[in-house]
Protein backbone atom coordinates (compact mmCIF):
# COMPACT_ATOMS: atom_id res chain seq x y z
CA UNK A 1 0.00 0.00 0.00
CA UNK A 2 1.79 3.26 -1.02
CA UNK A 3 1.57 6.02 1.48
CA UNK A 4 -1.38 8.26 1.89
CA UNK A 5 -3.05 10.70 4.09
CA UNK A 6 -6.06 8.73 6.61
CA UNK A 7 -8.31 11.95 7.28
CA UNK A 8 -10.34 10.90 10.98
CA UNK A 9 -13.49 12.77 11.76
CA UNK A 10 -13.73 13.78 15.34
CA UNK A 11 -16.01 16.09 17.52
CA UNK A 12 -14.12 18.85 18.49
CA UNK A 13 -14.31 18.75 22.39
CA UNK A 14 -10.82 18.71 24.13
CA UNK A 15 -11.80 15.06 25.06
CA UNK A 16 -13.41 13.57 21.79
CA UNK A 17 -9.63 15.20 19.73
CA UNK A 18 -7.99 13.47 22.37
CA UNK A 19 -9.36 10.00 21.51
CA UNK A 20 -9.23 10.93 17.52
CA UNK A 21 -5.25 11.62 18.71
CA UNK A 22 -4.90 8.19 20.23
CA UNK A 23 -6.63 6.72 17.59
CA UNK A 24 -4.05 8.62 15.02
CA UNK A 25 -1.09 7.46 16.78
CA UNK A 26 -1.70 4.10 16.51
CA UNK A 27 -3.11 4.14 13.05
CA UNK A 28 0.34 5.56 12.44
CA UNK A 29 2.29 2.72 14.18
CA UNK A 30 0.79 0.50 12.60
CA UNK A 31 1.54 1.78 9.08
CA UNK A 32 4.25 4.69 9.64
CA UNK A 33 4.36 5.83 5.87
CA UNK A 34 0.66 7.21 6.15
CA UNK A 35 -0.12 10.45 7.62
CA UNK A 36 -3.24 11.71 9.78
CA UNK A 37 -5.05 14.57 9.48
CA UNK A 38 -8.03 15.42 12.25
CA UNK A 39 -10.99 16.91 10.89
CA UNK A 40 -12.65 18.73 13.53
CA UNK A 41 -16.01 18.89 13.61
CA UNK A 42 -18.72 20.80 16.08
CA UNK A 43 -21.95 18.97 16.28
CA UNK A 44 -25.53 20.36 16.66
CA UNK A 45 -24.88 18.66 20.17
CA UNK A 46 -22.30 20.63 20.82
CA UNK A 47 -23.99 23.94 19.99
CA UNK A 48 -27.10 23.01 21.98
CA UNK A 49 -27.49 24.15 25.36
CA UNK A 50 -31.13 22.58 26.33
CA UNK A 51 -32.24 18.57 26.55
CA UNK A 52 -30.75 16.18 24.52
CA UNK A 53 -34.29 14.27 23.85
CA UNK A 54 -35.44 17.56 21.92
CA UNK A 55 -32.30 16.40 19.15
CA UNK A 56 -33.62 12.94 19.11
CA UNK A 57 -31.05 12.51 21.81
CA UNK A 58 -27.52 11.36 21.42
CA UNK A 59 -27.57 11.16 17.79
CA UNK A 60 -27.20 14.46 17.47
CA UNK A 61 -22.93 13.76 18.55
CA UNK A 62 -22.90 11.25 15.78
CA UNK A 63 -25.41 12.10 12.88
CA UNK A 64 -23.94 15.13 11.46
CA UNK A 65 -20.22 13.12 11.41
CA UNK A 66 -21.78 10.12 10.15
CA UNK A 67 -22.99 12.03 6.97
CA UNK A 68 -19.89 13.47 6.27
CA UNK A 69 -18.17 10.20 6.60
CA UNK A 70 -20.32 8.75 3.96
CA UNK A 71 -20.07 11.80 1.74
CA UNK A 72 -16.23 10.94 1.94
CA UNK A 73 -15.15 14.31 4.30
CA UNK A 74 -12.70 11.56 5.73
CA UNK A 75 -11.79 8.00 6.10
CA UNK A 76 -12.10 7.34 9.62
CA UNK A 77 -14.32 8.88 12.25
CA UNK A 78 -14.04 8.41 16.18
CA UNK A 79 -16.80 8.28 18.33
CA UNK A 80 -17.59 7.41 22.17
CA UNK A 81 -19.46 4.26 22.09
CA UNK A 82 -21.76 5.72 24.54
CA UNK A 83 -22.72 8.74 21.95
CA UNK A 84 -24.02 5.97 19.25
CA UNK A 85 -27.25 5.34 19.48
CA UNK A 86 -28.07 1.55 20.10
CA UNK A 87 -32.22 1.48 18.64
CA UNK A 88 -30.94 2.21 15.55
CA UNK A 89 -28.38 0.92 12.96
CA UNK A 90 -25.70 2.91 11.33
CA UNK A 91 -26.35 4.56 8.65
CA UNK A 92 -26.16 2.35 4.99
CA UNK A 93 -22.39 2.63 4.16
CA UNK A 94 -20.92 2.61 7.60
CA UNK A 95 -19.53 0.34 9.73
CA UNK A 96 -17.67 -0.24 13.27
CA UNK A 97 -14.37 -1.72 12.41
CA UNK A 98 -12.70 -1.55 15.41
CA UNK A 99 -13.46 -1.34 19.36
CA UNK A 100 -10.57 0.16 21.46
CA UNK A 101 -9.42 -1.80 24.56
CA UNK A 102 -11.95 -0.91 26.94
CA UNK A 103 -10.88 2.23 29.47
CA UNK A 104 -12.69 1.69 33.02
CA UNK A 105 -16.13 1.88 33.02
CA UNK A 106 -17.31 3.31 36.51
CA UNK A 107 -18.23 6.48 37.10
CA UNK A 108 -16.28 9.18 39.53
CA UNK A 109 -17.39 12.15 41.84
CA UNK A 110 -15.87 15.48 42.02
CA UNK A 111 -17.02 17.27 45.14
CA UNK A 112 -16.23 20.87 46.20
CA UNK A 113 -15.89 19.43 50.11
CA UNK A 114 -13.55 16.50 49.20
CA UNK A 115 -16.18 13.55 49.97
CA UNK A 116 -17.73 10.85 47.77
CA UNK A 117 -21.50 10.32 47.18
CA UNK A 118 -21.96 8.90 50.97
CA UNK A 119 -20.44 11.13 52.94
CA UNK A 120 -21.65 14.23 51.05
CA UNK A 121 -24.44 16.46 53.41
CA UNK A 122 -27.96 16.15 52.89
CA UNK A 123 -29.11 18.60 50.04
CA UNK A 124 -25.60 18.79 48.44
CA UNK A 125 -26.20 19.59 44.65
CA UNK A 126 -24.90 17.29 42.26
CA UNK A 127 -24.73 18.38 39.10
CA UNK A 128 -25.53 15.83 35.94
CA UNK A 129 -27.91 15.54 32.77
CA UNK A 130 -27.99 11.48 32.17
CA UNK A 131 -31.08 10.19 32.97
CA UNK A 132 -29.42 6.43 34.15
CA UNK A 133 -27.59 8.81 36.82
CA UNK A 134 -30.37 10.74 38.28
CA UNK A 135 -32.53 7.69 38.80
CA UNK A 136 -29.50 5.90 40.57
CA UNK A 137 -29.04 8.97 42.65
CA UNK A 138 -32.08 9.08 43.18
CA UNK A 139 -32.57 5.48 44.46
CA UNK A 140 -28.91 4.83 46.30
CA UNK A 141 -28.46 8.88 47.97
CA UNK A 142 -31.85 10.46 48.23
CA UNK A 143 -30.76 13.08 50.58
CA UNK A 144 -28.66 14.76 47.67
CA UNK A 145 -30.41 17.09 45.09
CA UNK A 146 -29.69 16.84 41.11
CA UNK A 147 -29.37 19.46 38.66
CA UNK A 148 -28.99 19.34 35.00
CA UNK A 149 -25.32 20.42 33.42
CA UNK A 150 -24.53 20.02 29.71
CA UNK A 151 -21.37 20.54 27.97
CA UNK A 152 -18.16 18.93 27.47
CA UNK A 153 -16.23 17.81 30.62
CA UNK A 154 -13.74 20.61 30.69
CA UNK A 155 -17.10 22.99 30.92
CA UNK A 156 -18.65 21.72 33.77
CA UNK A 157 -15.82 21.34 35.52
CA UNK A 158 -15.53 24.76 35.44
CA UNK A 159 -19.18 25.32 36.29
CA UNK A 160 -18.47 23.30 39.79
CA UNK A 161 -15.12 25.36 40.49
CA UNK A 162 -17.01 28.63 39.36
CA UNK A 163 -18.92 27.71 42.89
CA UNK A 164 -23.07 28.72 43.48
CA UNK A 165 -24.74 26.20 40.86
CA UNK A 166 -23.02 22.82 42.17
CA UNK A 167 -21.42 20.83 44.64
CA UNK A 168 -20.65 18.42 43.21
CA UNK A 169 -20.54 16.15 40.09
CA UNK A 170 -20.76 12.50 38.28
CA UNK A 171 -18.36 11.75 35.07
CA UNK A 172 -16.44 8.91 33.51
CA UNK A 173 -13.78 7.59 34.90
CA UNK A 174 -12.52 7.79 31.77
CA UNK A 175 -13.13 10.69 30.15
CA UNK A 176 -11.15 12.33 32.86
CA UNK A 177 -8.45 10.22 31.99
CA UNK A 178 -8.38 10.83 28.33
CA UNK A 179 -8.17 15.55 29.17
CA UNK A 180 -5.70 14.42 31.32
CA UNK A 181 -7.35 15.80 34.49
CA UNK A 182 -7.67 12.15 36.57
CA UNK A 183 -6.11 14.05 39.86
CA UNK A 184 -9.80 15.83 39.40
CA UNK A 185 -11.39 12.75 41.03
CA UNK A 186 -12.49 12.71 44.59
CA UNK A 187 -14.15 9.04 45.00
CA UNK A 188 -15.05 6.28 42.85
CA UNK A 189 -19.03 6.07 42.23
CA UNK A 190 -19.66 2.46 43.72
CA UNK A 191 -20.86 0.50 40.89
CA UNK A 192 -22.86 -2.08 42.30
CA UNK A 193 -25.35 0.96 43.35
CA UNK A 194 -24.31 3.13 39.94
CA UNK A 195 -24.08 0.50 37.20
CA UNK A 196 -22.03 1.92 34.60
CA UNK A 197 -23.69 2.87 31.16
CA UNK A 198 -24.03 0.78 28.55
CA UNK A 199 -20.66 1.51 26.26
CA UNK A 200 -19.19 3.12 28.90
CA UNK A 201 -15.17 3.68 28.45
CA UNK A 202 -15.20 2.11 25.12
CA UNK A 203 -14.25 3.92 21.77
CA UNK A 204 -15.04 2.84 18.25
CA UNK A 205 -13.73 3.57 15.04
CA UNK A 206 -16.05 3.50 12.23
CA UNK A 207 -14.95 3.34 8.41
CA UNK A 208 -16.59 3.14 5.20
CA UNK A 209 -17.84 -0.70 3.79
CA UNK A 210 -16.48 -0.13 0.45
CA UNK A 211 -13.64 1.17 1.87
CA UNK A 212 -11.55 -2.01 2.07
CA UNK A 213 -7.96 -0.75 2.32
CA UNK A 214 -9.19 1.84 5.25
CA UNK A 215 -10.94 -1.26 7.10
CA UNK A 216 -8.65 -3.69 6.95
CA UNK A 217 -6.27 -1.30 9.01
CA UNK A 218 -8.52 -0.30 11.65
CA UNK A 219 -9.58 -3.60 11.79
CA UNK A 220 -5.88 -3.96 13.38
CA UNK A 221 -6.90 -2.33 16.19
CA UNK A 222 -9.48 -4.36 16.96
CA UNK A 223 -9.64 -5.64 20.80
CA UNK A 224 -12.13 -8.67 20.59
CA UNK A 225 -13.06 -8.72 24.80
CA UNK A 226 -14.73 -5.23 24.37
CA UNK A 227 -15.74 -5.60 20.75
CA UNK A 228 -17.97 -9.01 23.04
CA UNK A 229 -18.47 -6.71 25.98
CA UNK A 230 -19.94 -4.19 23.92
CA UNK A 231 -22.29 -6.89 21.86
CA UNK A 232 -23.49 -7.96 25.01
CA UNK A 233 -24.69 -4.38 26.29
CA UNK A 234 -25.80 -2.84 23.35
CA UNK A 235 -28.23 -6.75 22.62
CA UNK A 236 -29.66 -5.68 26.14
CA UNK A 237 -29.92 -1.81 25.22
CA UNK A 238 -32.10 -2.81 21.87
CA UNK A 239 -34.04 -5.64 23.62
CA UNK A 240 -35.16 -3.32 25.24
CA UNK A 241 -36.36 -0.91 23.03
CA UNK A 242 -34.39 1.66 25.05
CA UNK A 243 -31.98 4.33 24.07
CA UNK A 244 -30.61 8.05 25.42
CA UNK A 245 -33.91 8.75 27.32
CA UNK A 246 -33.65 5.31 29.54
CA UNK A 247 -32.42 4.85 32.69
CA UNK A 248 -31.07 1.62 31.58
CA UNK A 249 -27.62 0.52 32.67
CA UNK A 250 -25.58 -2.04 31.61
CA UNK A 251 -22.15 -3.84 32.23
CA UNK A 252 -20.50 -6.81 30.88
CA UNK A 253 -17.48 -8.02 32.47
CA UNK A 254 -14.98 -10.71 31.33
CA UNK A 255 -13.87 -13.94 34.02
CA UNK A 256 -14.36 -17.42 33.29
CA UNK A 257 -17.33 -16.23 31.34
CA UNK A 258 -18.60 -13.38 29.87
CA UNK A 259 -20.84 -11.51 32.82
CA UNK A 260 -23.93 -9.36 32.02
CA UNK A 261 -25.54 -6.88 34.79
CA UNK A 262 -28.51 -4.96 33.47
CA UNK A 263 -30.60 -2.57 35.68
CA UNK A 264 -33.77 0.03 34.25
CA UNK A 265 -34.87 2.66 36.75
CA UNK A 266 -37.83 5.16 37.05
CA UNK A 267 -36.51 8.39 36.62
CA UNK A 268 -37.17 8.94 40.23
CA UNK A 269 -35.38 5.67 41.60
CA UNK A 270 -38.37 4.68 42.72
CA UNK A 271 -38.68 1.24 40.66
CA UNK A 272 -35.54 -0.56 40.09
CA UNK A 273 -35.18 -3.91 38.10
CA UNK A 274 -32.15 -6.10 37.89
CA UNK A 275 -30.88 -8.80 35.85
CA UNK A 276 -28.02 -10.94 34.85
CA UNK A 277 -26.95 -13.81 32.68
CA UNK A 278 -23.31 -14.82 31.84
CA UNK A 279 -22.37 -17.39 29.15
CA UNK A 280 -19.31 -18.37 26.39
CA UNK A 281 -17.97 -14.64 25.17
CA UNK A 282 -18.94 -16.07 21.37
CA UNK A 283 -22.21 -16.19 22.97
CA UNK A 284 -22.38 -12.00 23.78
CA UNK A 285 -25.33 -11.13 21.84
CA UNK A 286 -27.33 -14.18 23.23
CA UNK A 287 -25.81 -13.06 27.14
CA UNK A 288 -27.62 -9.47 26.30
CA UNK A 289 -30.93 -10.63 25.09
CA UNK A 290 -31.04 -12.86 27.94
CA UNK A 291 -31.32 -10.05 30.08
CA UNK A 292 -33.25 -8.05 28.35
CA UNK A 293 -36.16 -10.81 28.00
CA UNK A 294 -35.91 -11.04 32.24
CA UNK A 295 -36.14 -7.58 32.80
CA UNK A 296 -38.90 -7.03 30.41
CA UNK A 297 -40.70 -10.33 32.42
CA UNK A 298 -40.77 -8.09 34.99
CA UNK A 299 -42.37 -4.92 33.57
CA UNK A 300 -39.66 -3.06 32.10
CA UNK A 301 -41.31 -1.99 29.19
CA UNK A 302 -43.76 0.00 31.32
CA UNK A 303 -40.96 1.36 33.01
CA UNK A 304 -39.14 2.73 29.68
CA UNK A 305 -42.29 4.12 28.03
CA UNK A 306 -43.25 6.19 31.55
CA UNK A 307 -38.95 7.46 31.51
CA UNK A 308 -39.91 8.43 27.79
CA UNK A 309 -43.31 10.40 28.48
CA UNK A 310 -41.66 11.99 31.76
CA UNK A 311 -38.68 12.90 29.47
CA UNK A 312 -41.26 14.38 26.26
Amino acid sequence: MSPRTVRIGTRSSPMAVAQAEAVARALRHLHPEDRTELVRVTTSGDRWTGSLAALGGKGAFTRELDAMQVEGDFEVGVHCLKDVPGDVDLPEGLMIAAYLEREDARDVVISLSGRGLDDLTPGTIVGTSSVRRRAQLARHWPALKTAPIRGNANSRLSKLDGGGQFDALILARAGLARIGLPHRETALADPERMIPAIGAGIIVVTTRTTDAATRELVERLDHEPTRQAATAERALLRGLGGNCHSPIAGWAVHGELLSLRGAVYSPDGAVFLEATASGKPEEAADIGAAVATELLAAGAADVIAGAAEEAG
